[in-house]
């Protein structure tokens, strides 16, 4: 890539079977930081999210081990290897979604890659995440912040990570506002600064009413 070229930038911790918005944020990104070396936040969507069944919205929810293990990372965090949920996700998945147009076309490759052998959270999510990614046609480059030997806490560190992948704009989700704001850095280190704005569209589903926010499944 040219070094001088305008770089859009955006970064989010890598989720289990995300939102359709935070893959609309990687597709207006030039890079894509998967930031997986911050605090892991227990029963957050890092390790879970929602599906919608004849039943009504369900999580689907991946267990971990963090007994004794606060204040760990998220690259750091480790699937439970006593539970079988995610052979438990499979099966709801599959009945969820038998009457969806493109079931055939897509479960047999998820269905593989929810069987792999994971020992961390994060690179369950990041497979999944560059799975999506290829079936929804989004070329943008992945990395990790893990990768990257970023300095400094909070904004401090947006600005690290903004100038090691050699980044001249921050595409931020509206959530960072507040802290972002307490501390507004980027300005001064010639970066722009915009916000992500995304309007949840109304499609195709399945057992009733449209419910917005779910897995991008």
């Amino acid at each position: 890539m040219n070094r001088d070229a305008d770089r859009t930038i955006a970064v989010m911790q890598p989720t289990y079977l995300p939102w359709i918005g935070y893959f609309d944020l990687i597709d207006q990104a030039d890079i894509f930081v998967l930031y997986d070396d911050v605090d892991f936040s227990k029963q957050s969507w890092q390790q879970r999210n929602r599906i919608k069944t004849s039943a009504g919205v369900q999580w689907l929810t991946v267990p971990v081990l963090t007994k004794g293990r606060s204040g760990q990372r998220i690259c750091d965090v480790q699937i439970n290897p006593r539970s079988n949920d995610l052979a438990k996700h499979i099966k709801t998945i599959e009945q969820a979604y038998s009457k969806a147009t493109f079931q055939k076309t897509y479960m047999g490759e998820l269905t593989a890659l929810l069987s792999g052998t994971y020992v961390f959270l994060a690179d369950l999510n990041i497979v999944l995440i560059q799975w999506f990614c290829e079936k929804l046609g989004i070329k943008t480059p992945l990395v990790r912040s893990s990768e990257l030997n970023l300095e400094g806490t909070r904004v401090e560190r947006l600005i690290s990570l903004c100038r090691t992948v050699h980044g001249t704009r921050y595409l931020s989700t509206p959530g960072s506002k507040v802290y972002i704001d307490e501390n507004n850095l980027f300005e001064q280190n010639q970066i722009n600064l915009v916000y992500h704005r995304f309007t949840h569209p109304v499609y195709r589903q399945l057992h009733g009413e449209f419910v917005p926010y779910l897995s991008v499944l």
